[in-house]
């Protein structure tokens, strides 16, 4: 019995050494090979990237903040490292230390593609980070249109109300993202609705001197 149990245990090492697939991605990383990871990915360096994760690093090794090399990736719209990312296993739901994740990321830069690809791997629109706010917050907020709308088709609904009863054409409205708030309003988004101070999208519109908004909310 015992001579079985070690012949059973040396074929199970044997295997693992020369299957890699026998191994979790994560329990391949050492921390050099981890931080090659992460300096390329910052860097922008597919080569390397892809070389880092030949060499065994683990996919979702993170820097001091929390940042993966996906977060990184999406972060500065590199939607082929982000790509070979997911393919190796990345996780498209981890967050860093602030909670933001790579949808997150990738909506408040505006890069559609990545939206699109984060959302087809499984990411979730409703995420919030450690401030409360979503991809759909962070994308209206800095008036990045297409996504806005990309995250309405994928089911976002246009007056859902975000923490403090905002919506997302309160929040383009704040920050005087004009081409946003008339996509917002094309869609249906109801401009009576009002936040946790009686606030609606004019009144901050106004409140904040967001001019341009102010004239397509009256005009409305």
């Amino acid at each position: 019995m015992k001579e079985t149990l070690i012949r059973f245990i040396a074929s199970a090492m044997l295997l693992a050494a020369t299957c890699g697939l026998c191994v979790p991605a994560q329990a391949q990383g050492d921390g050099e090979t981890n931080r090659q990871l992460l300096a390329a990915a910052k860097d922008g360096d597919q080569a390397s990237l892809v070389a880092a994760l030949q060499r065994g690093a683990a996919v979702d090794a993170m820097n001091r903040i929390g940042d993966t090399a996906l977060i990184t990736a999406c972060t500065k719209g590199n939607v082929e490292m982000a790509r070979t990312l997911i393919e190796h296993g990345a996780n498209v739901q981890h967050a860093s230390a602030p909670g933001v994740t790579p949808l997150m990321a990738a909506s408040y830069g505006g890069f559609d593609d990545l939206v699109a690809l984060l959302l087809a791997h499984g990411a979730d629109l409703f995420t919030t980070d450690r401030v409360g706010k979503t991809a759909m917050e962070y994308a209206a907020g800095q008036g990045q249109t297409k996504v806005v709308s990309r995250l309405l088709d994928a089911g976002v609904d246009v007056n859902r109300l975000y923490k403090n009863d905002l919506t997302a054409l309160m929040w383009a409205a704040g920050y005087d993202r004009a081409d946003t708030v008339q996509l917002l309003l094309a869609r249906g988004a109801n401009p009576a609705l009002k936040d946790n101070r009686g606030m609606t999208a004019k009144d901050i519109a106004v409140q904040t001197k967001s001019a341009r908004v102010a004239g397509v909310l009256s005009a409305g």
